[in-house]
């Protein structure tokens, strides 16, 4: 009896716990006003959500050794070597990458060693990394990113410029979905703070548009098949653009 009383109750800690980890917040159904092909029964609404902030790693830190600021290298081979505290980077059995740059706002690319080489040709770069979690999502505390300029060859600095900007985790360009799997938008707002900047992201996806002021992934559901134009822009809370080159994002997504 004691051990189906514990069972019971170990049960439906778990349940709860279970139901209460995932809340939807800033949910908003975008109205189609489609019919499905047979012309009886109304298409899906695609609806725009995130689900509560239950981070992990809060404590991990990201620190860049090399590039230093605007350092120079010569074209080819460059070396990136970072540090990483408090964070499980490699775990055994563990295929997934930790860890993901992005160079001058394109695709991330991952590592699953903290020093290494990338072939670059000459020109200005901007490198953006970061930690992410078992989904693959973007760590978004202080520490658990971090960002740099540098130069290979003969290039010139980016301008400077103390407006912040945005890098794409999520989605990756051309990116495919299955019929029914939500898009992932997931992206983080470096060089300052979305609420003590007044700071809005506006994403659009072909007509369909959504606006949050927090640093949340976005999820997009029932997105019928077809290839869209996720477009994400940074903007001022009164809905000013920012004049930086990485204040806005574009991919292509594809729904099959």
């Amino acid at each position: 009896m004691n051990k189906f009383l514990v069972s019971f109750v170990l049960f439906a800690i778990l349940f709860v716990s279970c139901s209460e980890e995932k809340k939807k917040i800033n949910e908003t159904v975008v109205e189609m006003g489609e019919v499905s092909p047979n012309g009886l029964d109304a298409l899906p609404k695609v609806t725009f959500y995130q689900y509560e902030d239950s981070s992990s790693y809060p404590d991990a830190i990201l620190e860049l050794y090399t590039p230093l600021g605007n350092q120079i290298f010569k074209p080819g081979k460059v070396p990136f070597e970072f540090n990483i505290k408090n964070y499980e980077f490699e775990k055994a059995g563990d295929q997934s990458f930790k860890l993901f740059n992005i160079l001058n706002g394109g695709d991330p690319v991952g590592f699953y060693s903290p020093i290494f080489q990338r072939e670059l040709s000459e020109g200005s770069y901007r490198v953006v990394a970061y930690l992410v979690d078992d989904e693959g999502l973007a760590l978004k505390n202080f520490g658990n990113y971090v960002d740099r300029d540098f130069q290979v060859g003969e290039s010139r600095p980016f301008p400077y410029s103390a407006e912040p900007y945005l890098a794409l985790n999520y989605p990756r360009n051309d990116q495919v979905y299955t019929n029914g799997e939500d898009v992932i938008i997931d992206f983080l707002v470096l060089g300052g703070d979305m609420e003590l900047d007044g700071l809005k992201v506006q994403v659009s996806i072909n007509d369909y548009m959504y606006e949050i002021e927090e640093m949340h992934p976005i999820r997009v559901a029932n997105l019928p098949k077809g290839t869209y134009q996720v477009q994400v822009n940074l903007l001022r809370s009164d809905g000013k653009e920012l004049e930086g080159p990485f204040s806005s994002v574009s991919k292509t997504v594809i729904v099959r």
